[in-house]
């Protein structure tokens, strides 16, 4: 499959997001975060490791800028501290927060690379959190404020809202091992439906402050995929399509929840008590781009039990299968309205290290994203409008529960001298970047 060109005008980037990369957790005013509070919980995170020092990139920005423009990045997505903004989670801006944002910025602009600035990536105000967090309606109205602070702060054009919802749900409301820890399947959803209405009212800021710039949320879709050809398989894959990606998608696009899923959880908690006149137009404020986050597929029997079909990365829930993301670009393009598709994030995580020479030989990763993006040029060759791609991650980083130990990243951080390295992948991508097609 060598030799796929892409479209002139496809935009080219990496990915990081705050708490992961930024360091500097008790610097120039920045608040507590609930990623704080979860990482210093014994037992939480893998090694009792925190977010200090992520990747350095608080203070490591130039660099970091250099290193981007060096590799030829024509876009960078980032993710905003909200306690960096607001250390309480409302009232006056901390000015020093929203300079270190200025910066990047402005050094994005001057080397020519198009910044994409994402205003939640999972590090809530831990203040918010103990007045009831995503639970309370009230944290969505807050994330609104929050967000027209930065749209009037920051000179971007493409704003995306919260960063993979439904990781929130899972992982830190139902099952409990992301903050704020939570294992509460009713709980859980309330908590989700809060999440679609932060996005939404912050949507509609963005239209009514700054016309013809453009906002969209960012969401981690798994194909569902039935294990087998029983009819109990295809009716277990519908429904965890619906937990997946039906229970986002919907509301967003088409102003409702599915009827099959909230049936499913209507019967298990109180999320229905919750959806209040005129949220659901709300949440379905008209969007003008969507992030779209592949990492894996999901297949199930039909006891509704999740099944491997296919080899995992280091990270045993990433199952390697790259036509699911050209199924997921072609589905949304067929089922969903029509708005610009940017892939915010594909990568995959694996134990790396130099070898004596200094260079870091990263083989697999290498042939992961050659078959994603394989399949991503087969998708757009479907009609799929897709007009950009970013790598995850741009540099090794803390991987939240699992700590420092899983890197996803490009470039090789050192974590003892957060010396950066790039790795095989990144000298790869740079040539992918610069010829613009696949060899």
């Amino acid at each position: 499959m060598d030799g796929l060109r892409f479209p002139d005008g496809f935009v080219w980037g990496a990915a990081t997001s705050a708490y992961q990369v930024e360091g500097a957790t008790h610097e120039d005013g920045r608040g507590r975060s609930t990623w704080d509070v979860f990482a210093e919980t014994s037992g939480n995170v893998r090694n009792g490791e925190t977010g200090e020092p992520g990747a350095g990139h608080y203070h490591r920005l130039g660099e970091d800028l250099d290193l981007m423009a060096d590799l030829g990045l024509r876009n960078y997505r980032f993710s905003i501290a909200w306690p960096r903004i607001q250390p309480s989670g409302s009232g006056t801006p901390n000015q020093k927060g929203i300079d270190f944002y200025r910066r990047l910025v402005d050094g994005l602009a001057e080397r020519g690379i198009r910044p994409m600035a994402t205003l939640f990536h999972w590090d809530l105000p831990q203040a918010l959190q103990e007045r009831g967090g995503w639970e309370s309606r009230d944290t969505a109205a807050r994330f609104a404020d929050y967000a027209a602070i930065m749209f009037e702060a920051l000179d971007v054009d493409d704003w995306l809202t919260v960063n993979e919802p439904k990781t929130i749900v899972e992982s830190g409301y139902r099952q409990g091992v992301h903050a704020p820890g939570v294992r509460d399947l009713g709980r859980a959803y309330v908590a989700c439906h809060h999440l679609l209405l932060a996005h939404g009212l912050a949507a509609r800021a963005l239209h009514a402050l700054r016309p013809g710039r453009r906002i969209g949320p960012a969401l981690n879709l798994h194909p569902a995929y039935p294990a087998d050809d029983s009819p109990a398989a295809r009716e277990a894959a519908r429904h965890r399509d619906g937990l997946e990606n039906r229970l986002y998608l919907d509301p967003i696009f088409h102003g409702r929840y599915p009827d099959d899923t909230l049936r499913w959880l209507a019967a298990r908690g109180p999320m229905l008590e919750h959806v209040l006149e005129g949220d659901l137009a709300t949440i379905s404020e008209p969007i003008d781009l969507l992030g779209v986050q592949y990492y894996t597929p999901v297949f199930v029997n039909g006891d509704g039990q999740r099944v491997f079909l296919h080899p995992t990365a280091q990270a045993e829930w990433l199952e390697i299968y790259p036509d699911g993301l050209h199924d997921i670009l072609v589905r949304l393009t067929d089922d969903y309205p029509s708005v610009p598709l940017v892939i915010t994030e594909n990568g995959m995580p694996a134990p790396d290290r130099p070898g004596p020479d200094g260079r870091v030989r990263d083989g697999d990763r290498i042939a992961f994203l050659r078959d994603h993006l394989t399949a991503l040029h087969r998708a757009m060759e479907a009609g799929a409008r897709v007009e950009g791609y970013n790598v995850w991650s741009l540099l090794d980083n803390f991987e939240w529960a699992e700590g420092y130990g899983q890197r996803f990243g490009i470039v090789y951080v050192d974590y003892a001298t957060l010396h950066r390295t790039p790795k095989d992948s990144a000298l790869w991508y740079r040539d992918v970047i610069k010829s613009g097609e696949l060899r």
